[in-house]
């Protein structure tokens, strides 16, 4: 098992991608993995934990109920969900590390997964108990005091997968005794939370013509969402609901819907011109028709969650063909875009597109977040944020998905687009610039969202149009990277009632991973470069940090057990920036 997991390509230090003439999307994006056999939970040899960690397993953790879980945002001690919260605010109340005391933060425990390859998965922690995840869809559950495996599941995945943008899982979460996870070959598997024991699983959709999950459900009102990916491969995109205890779907909202061609914009939701074709793309209709079969729209993050309302909140990626225009006019309905429908039905309720008919690769990524917000006329309002690789912060009113302010660029941008032509057209940012797949973390006493930035430039090239191939690769053009053009990353405050840029701390490397702020004052992330600090989150000064030996592309998670205060890391490198690869969980204490 651990021989076939192997990863078949040897990683490259980011130095090196910088100092190659040519960065080919083929080779950055997407990976063709061929795994066999099937999928089985893996304890130990005997598929029985030794006696020791049986007899905790027995008793702990608890069940989570949907108590527990609405009111995840006031607890000091666990850390109940991928990003916290429903409202995904990434903020926790734990504050016994804060600005004095940090300077005194220690390792606690690593823990060596068996895969080394990008980590991206957000640890959660409940009654003692913390579950992680690596790339290829293993599953491990530690104890969060000592970091001990108490038991671990690896999924074995469908003869053929096609993967964009490496083999990751971002997470699990859990409910009244199951633990929920998403897997690279289109599953949603329910798992014994003590055990780690399959209860069910669910095949959701089709491998081979292109679909993957790498998203973390999210687990809410007895049902379990998740997210279907594959937009480089001409997937459908849909948000799917599962009935929590049997795996049956409940509702499936479909991202493109069956007239997709909206109101032909032509401009962005920032103003910015789209260069558009407008009678080409109607005769092109008329042609053929609508694409929206065929028209991509990943969900790469998790939803938020409105219990209130009874809504659903999240983004859409960029429509298929991804750099080819000409085989999907209109604005390509939803991708790019903002999007709520509601918990119960999984009908639509309203949308903003960020960039209709997008030729660029700009899809939205960052999991949205609920905040109170002020209006344009200053009234408290609920709000949505999202910050996307266009390298603005999206400030919406939650009750219409209408646009309130867009933040001034948290990136450095350039030919902001500008079409690809045959020459190639350099851009910034590229599709793995601005914010991508880190999520915000937002401070709400301090009305600060935080974000963190790879700042990259990219040529995009035109390179002709190709039919819908069948679930096989389907760019419908080329980028590469530019040598010449700096490569950097920021950690970033924005104002979200103005729109304005509280403070920026630049860094020599890409941020990748997303951030995590606590009410003692500080916000933690990583770097490609292995470095992981702590910062004040009044200023951005940097306050402690320690080497991973490996990129940080994963969010942090904070708990407290016995007194004491964790912080705890991924440390695995990133496959699309090419970043040092590692296989730790690094949690520190104070």
């Amino acid at each position: 098992m651990r021989r076939l997991l192997q990863v078949p390509w040897k990683p490259r230090r980011l130095q090196a991608r910088r100092e190659s003439n040519v960065y080919v999307l083929l080779l950055a994006w997407c990976w063709l993995f061929v795994l066999a056999g099937m999928w089985t939970p893996m304890l130990y040899a005997d598929n029985a934990a030794p006696e020791s960690v049986s007899a905790q397993t027995a008793t702990r953790p608890g069940l989570l109920t949907q108590d527990r879980l609405t009111t995840a945002a006031l607890s000091r001690t666990e850390f109940l969900m991928t990003h916290g919260n429903y409202a995904q605010t990434r903020f926790h109340l734990a504050n016994r590390i804060n600005r004095k005391t940090v300077k005194d933060l220690k390792l606690g425990w690593s823990f060596e997964m068996d895969v080394t390859e990008s980590i991206q998965t957000a640890p959660i922690v409940y009654d003692g108990v913390m579950y992680v995840t690596s790339s290829f869809d293993h599953l491990f559950a530690l104890d969060a005091k000592t970091g001990r495996e108490l038991w671990r599941y690896e999924h074995v995945m469908a003869p053929a997968v096609s993967l964009c943008c490496g083999p990751n899982n971002r997470g699990v979460e859990a409910l009244d005794g199951l633990v929920y996870m998403g897997t690279l070959d289109s599953q949603v598997v329910a798992l014994d939370a003590r055990t780690g024991v399959v209860v069910w699983s669910k095949q959701i959709a089709d491998p081979l013509r292109g679909y993957s999950i790498t998203m973390a459900p999210t687990v809410v009102a007895g049902k379990v969402l998740i997210g279907l990916a594959g937009a480089e491969y001409g997937i459908r995109g849909a948000l799917k609901a599962l009935d929590a205890k049997t795996g049956n779907e409940v509702w499936t909202f479909y991202v493109t819907p069956e007239n997709s061609v909206g109101v032909w914009a032509t401009t962005d939701a920032v103003g910015l011109p789209l260069h558009r074709d407008i009678a080409t793309e109607k005769a092109t209709l008329d042609k053929r028709g609508d694409p929206y079969k065929t028209l991509g729209g990943s969900i790469w993050q998790n939803p938020s969650i409105d219990l209130k309302t009874r809504r659903i909140y999240f983004v859409v990626g960029n429509p298929s063909p991804d750099l080819d225009g000409s085989m999907r006019p209109g604005d390509n309905l939803y991708t790019d875009s903002l999007v709520s429908v509601a918990l119960d039905t999984g009908k639509y309720v309203c949308h903003l597109q960020y960039v209709p008919h997008d030729v660029w690769d700009l899809d939205a990524v960052s999991p949205t977040v609920l905040t109170p917000v002020k209006n344009r006329v200053g009234k408290i309002v609920p709000g949505v944020i999202h910050a996307g690789k266009t390298g603005y912060l999206y400030v919406h009113d939650a009750r219409d998905c209408s646009l309130i302010r867009v933040s001034e660029p948290l990136i450095e941008v350039k030919n902001e687009r500008a079409l690809p032509t045959v020459e190639g057209v350099v851009m910034r940012p590229g599709p793995n610039g601005g914010v991508s797949a880190s999520p915000l973390a937002v401070d709400a006493s301090q009305g600060v969202a935080f974000a963190v930035t790879t700042e990259l430039a990219t040529a995009y090239y035109k390179t002709g149009s190709s039919e819908y191939p069948a679930g096989k690769l389907w760019l419908g053009g080329a980028i590469r990277g530019i040598p010449a053009e700096p490569i950097w990353g920021a950690l970033v405050a924005v104002d979200y009632n103005t729109g304005k840029i509280r403070w920026k701390v630049k860094k020599p490397e890409p941020v990748f991973g997303g951030v995590l702020a606590t009410a003692g004052g500080l916000l933690f992330t990583g770097e490609a470069n292995g470095k992981f600090a702590a910062y004040d989150s009044a200023n951005g000064k940097e306050l402690w940090s320690y080497q991973a030996g490996a990129g940080i592309g994963a969010p942090a998670s904070t708990y407290e057990v016995d007194g004491k205060q964790y912080v705890v890391v991924g440390a695995g490198g990133n496959t699309q920036l090419n970043s040092n690869r590692g296989n730790k969980i690094l949690a520190f204490s104070y």
